[in-house]
C-alpha cells in the first residue's frame, strides 16, 4: 500500500465509523484536496446516519404510540383480563422486536409472581411460579421503576430453561397499586434497547390500567350476578324448601296412618328422598351466596370453618402456594366441592375426634390432602362420595386416593395439573 488517507464520521464528537481511502491513482499519495474531500464525505456520511437512526427511533417512537392507542381503544370498551394482557404481550413483542414477552401478575399475601401470558418461545411457563424476593424482579415489584437484566434464564428460578439473553422487566402498576410486571426479553445476542425504556414503561402503564378497568368491569358485572343470586336463593329458602318441608309434613302423617307396611315404607322412603332434596337445595342456596371472585383462600377457610358445626369441632387447615392466583377457574369449583365433600364424609362416617386439610399449589399441580383419625375406610366398593372425588380428579387429568391413616383413621389425596 503506497498510499492511505482516513477519516472519522462523527456527529457531535460521537464517532459512528471511518472512512479509509486507500491506494491513490495517478499519484504516489494523497494531497491536501483529497484529505477535504474525505473530511466532507465523512460529514455528509455522519448527517445521514444520523438522520436514519433518528427516523428509526421516530418510526419506533410511532409503533410503541400505535400500540398504547390500540391499548387505549380496549380500556373504552368491555375488558376481558386474559384477552386485554395476551393483546400486551402480542403488541410488545411486535414494537421491541423481542425474542419472549412474560406478564407476571402479583399475590400479595403470599408474595409471589405468576406466570399470566406468554407470547413467544416458552408457552411451558405458563402458570410458573417465582418468588418476589429471590429474583431480579423485586426492584421493579417495589416501585423503584424498570429493571435490566443481563440474561433472562438467571433473573429467577424458572421450572424449566429460559434461553433468551437480555430483560427489560418494568412495572404493571396504576393508581398506587401493583398489579405485576411486564418483562421484554432479547436474543441473547441482542442488547436492550435505552430507547425502548420510556415508551415501554408508558406502555405498562396503560396495561394496568387495562387490569384496574377489567377489575372495575368485572366487579360490577359480578354485583349484578350476586344481586341475581340473592333473590333466586330468597325464592328457593322461602318458597320451594318451605313447600317440600310441608309435603314431609304431610307424607310422614300419611306414613302413620298407612295399614299396609310396604305403603309406610315407600312413604318414609319418599320423606327421606325430600329430606335430600332439601339438603341439596340449601347447599346450592350457600353456593349462590358464595361470590364467585372472592378470595380463593378465604372461600376454602370458610368452608373448612363451617364444617365446625357438624364435625362437633374446628378441624386445622393447612394453605401453601399461590393458591389464589395459580388454581384456574374451570377447577376452583371441584376444589371446594372435594373439600366439602371430605369434610362431609368425615363428619358422617369418621366418627373422627381431628381432621387435618392440607391445600398446596406449585410445581404445576394443586394437592389436597385431607385426614382424619377416625375408623377408618370400610371394606365395602367406594361409595357415591368418593366416586365422585374420584371422577373430579380424572375431569382434569389428575389423580385421586383413599387409603387408611397413619396410625388410623383415613387418608384422602385429590391432585391434579395446574
Amino acid at each position: 500500500m503506497h498510499s492511505f488517507l482516513g477519516t472519522p464520521i462523527r456527529i457531535r464528537d460521537q464517532i459512528f465509523g471511518n472512512l479509509y481511502l486507500a491506494e491513490k491513482q495517478g499519484a504516489a499519495e494523497f494531497t491536501q484536496d483529497d484529505e477535504e474531500i474525505a473530511v466532507a464525505l465523512a460529514a455528509a456520511a455522519g448527517v445521514a446516519i444520523e438522520n436514519a437512526r433518528l427516523f428509526a427511533t421516530a418510526h419506533r417512537r410511532e409503533r410503541w404510540l400505535a400500540a398504547t392507542a390500540e391499548i387505549t381503544n380496549v380500556l373504552l370498551g368491555q375488558v376481558n383480563r386474559t384477552s386485554a394482557l395476551q393483546l400486551v404481550a402480542r403488541r410488545a413483542r411486535e414494537v421491541a422486536e423481542a425474542q419472549l414477552v412474560l406478564v407476571l401478575l402479583a399475590d400479595e399475601e403470599t408474595g409471589q409472581l405468576t406466570v399470566e401470558v406468554v407470547d413467544g418461545p416458552a408457552p411451558e411457563l405458563t402458570r410458573a411460579v417465582v418468588s418476589q424476593a429471590d429474583s431480579a424482579f423485586a426492584k421493579a415489584v417495589s416501585g423503584a421503576g424498570y429493571v435490566v437484566v443481563d440474561d433472562l434464564g438467571k433473573a429467577a428460578a424458572w421450572p424449566s430453561s429460559v434461553s433468551t439473553g437480555p430483560a427489560l422487566i418494568t412495572p404493571l402498576a396504576a393508581a398506587d397499586t401493583l398489579h405485576g410486571v411486564l418483562v421484554v426479553a432479547y436474543p441473547g445476542d441482542a442488547s436492550t434497547r435505552p430507547e425502548d425504556i420510556p415508551m415501554l414503561r408508558t406502555f405498562a402503564g396503560q396495561a394496568a390500567l387495562a387490569l384496574e378497568r377489567a377489575r372495575a368491569q368485572d366487579e360490577r358485572e359480578q354485583l349484578l350476578l350476586l344481586e341475581d343470586r340473592e333473590r333466586i336463593a330468597r325464592d328457593l329458602h322461602d318458597v320451594v324448601i318451605q313447600r317440600l318441608f310441608a309435603t314431609g309434613l304431610q307424607l310422614q302423617t300419611a306414613a302413620q296412618l298407612a295399614t299396609r307396611p310396604d305403603v309406610a315404607q315407600r312413604i318414609s322412603g319418599a320423606v327421606d328422598d325430600l329430606d335430600t332434596t332439601i339438603r341439596d337445595i340449601r347447599t346450592a342456596i350457600f353456593e349462590l351466596r358464595t361470590p364467585a371472585n372472592a378470595a380463593l383462600r378465604t372461600e376454602i377457610r370458610d368452608l373448612v370453618a363451617g364444617a365446625a358445626q357438624s364435625l362437633g369441632f374446628r378441624p386445622e387447615l393447612r394453605l401453601s402456594g399461590p393458591v389464589d392466583s395459580a388454581v384456574p377457574d374451570d377447577v376452583r369449583p371441584d376444589l371446594l366441592a372435594v373439600i366439602r365433600e371430605t369434610l362431609s364424609n368425615a363428619a358422617r362416617h369418621a366418627h373422627a375426634t381431628a381432621v387435618q386439610v392440607g391445600v398446596e399449589a406449585g410445581d404445576g399441580r394443586l394437592t389436597v390432602i385431607v385426614f382424619d383419625d377416625g375408623v377408618g375406610l370400610a371394606d365395602a366398593e367406594p361409595s357415591g362420595g368418593l366416586v365422585n372425588l374420584h371422577d373430579r380428579a380424572q375431569l382434569h387429568g389428575g389423580e385421586f386416593a383413599a387409603m387408611p391413616g397413619d396410625p388410623a383413621g383415613t387418608r384422602i389425596v385429590w391432585s391434579v395439573p395446574i
